[in-house]
């Protein structure tokens, strides 16, 4: 070999060593592998960005990892952004959940199957009629708020004291920790990861839930987010193809696996953040009461967790201010997995490639 080539070969081995370093190293870290670090996740791999989501606790723990699933909308009246988004992002879902079961290969119990509510008196009555009116416009023909009767619902329905029901077709239901996994399965087989721990490199997303808002109180030195636990219950009881029910804060969700779930309380003071207690037997007593159905079904097992809410009650999106290269992606609290498809796009929008078309209202300087 002559001095050249010696040298050439020599530059070839350095460039083979660094394109060896760079093939392991992400172009974003992710911290949190619950309903929005997972679908930011897959965002970002489905574009042909490696990604390092990062869990000591592992997917789907957290309220991620609950058993109720209810993507359910804002009432179709006094339209704003918030619903907007929100109806965007429902209507998203019926494609972008199948698309991640296909790429993972792992299900995620999405489906589009609507909801059926109670109407309980004459002024609720006339509330859902506007509302159906009002729907033909926000919902653009995509989905229907219609006013029934019990007769065209047949016995899978709540009680209702007018005889009147309200239905959508908008709603839809996933089994979250089914769908954690299917969104890692998904980030796996697109060529990134989700780990225990590692490096943190590239662009950072701060996506861990209740814990992560506790982390920026104290990074902000002011109270911008705070947890509001939750309790539900699973059943033994097989409706699959039955659209989920709701009532009275309470919702009646039957999964694709041959469950159905009950939830949930709102608790903002609690000692232990996953213990279940009294509350979950008043919740079972109620809906058992609202749903005759019900009071047969075994009882499989009952399930708490603390939901993150923000300052704002919107999803927390966008950059950390005065902290470059790092994101914030929380405060989901009951609409998080319904909210998760359309917020992922847009802050992986701004992540890679600089466009931010996040609402006013999901600002993390919102919540600040």
């Amino acid at each position: 070999m002559n001095v050249l080539n010696a040298a050439d070969h020599a530059l070839g081995s350095r460039h083979l060593q660094w394109v060896k370093a760079q093939m392991g190293k992400a172009e974003i870290t992710i911290y949190g592998a619950g309903a929005f670090g997972l679908s930011c996740g897959y965002e970002a791999a489905r574009r042909g960005a490696k990604v390092r989501v990062i869990d000591p606790n592992g997917v789907r723990f957290g309220s991620s990892g609950g058993v109720v699933g209810a993507l359910a909308p804002h009432t179709p009246e006094r339209w704003n952004a918030k619903k907007e988004f929100q109806f965007q992002s429902l209507i998203l879902a019926r494609t972008h959940w199948p698309e991640v079961e296909a790429t993972g290969g792992v299900s995620s119990g999405y489906g589009n199957l609507g909801r059926v509510q109670a109407v309980k008196d004459t002024r609720q009555l006339e509330l859902a009629r506007e509302r159906e009116e009002q729907a033909k416009t926000l919902w653009q023909g995509q989905a229907e708020w219609r006013v029934v009767t019990q007769a065209e619902i047949g016995d899978w329905a709540p009680v209702s004291p007018t005889g009147y029901l309200i239905r959508d077709t908008l709603s839809a239901r996933l089994n979250p920790w089914r769908a954690c996994q299917s969104l890692a399965a998904a980030i796996t087989a697109l060529g990134s990861e989700v780990v225990a721990d590692g490096p943190e490199e590239g662009a950072v997303i701060h996506a861990s839930g209740w814990w992560g808002l506790k982390a920026l109180n104290e990074a902000f030195g002011k109270e911008v987010g705070n947890g509001v636990k939750g309790q539900a219950i699973l059943l033994d009881l097989s409706l699959p193809k039955a659209p989920q029910l709701y009532g009275e804060s309470l919702h009646v969700i039957p999964h694709a696996d041959g469950t159905t779930a009950i939830g949930s309380t709102s608790e903002r003071e609690f000692d232990d953040p996953t213990t279940t207690d009294a509350q979950a037997d008043d919740l079972l007593e109620r809906a058992r009461a609202a749903v005759p159905m019900l009071r047969e079904a075994k009882e499989l097992r009952r399930w708490a967790g603390v939901r993150p809410r923000a300052k704002s009650r919107a999803p927390m999106l966008g950059a950390w201010p005065d902290r470059p290269g790092h994101f914030i992606a929380n405060g989901g609290f009951k609409i998080g997995f319904g909210m998760a498809p359309l917020a992922a796009r847009v802050l992986i929008d701004l992540v890679l490639d600089g466009q931010d078309a996040i609402p006013e209202a999901f600002r993390v300087e919102a919540s600040l």
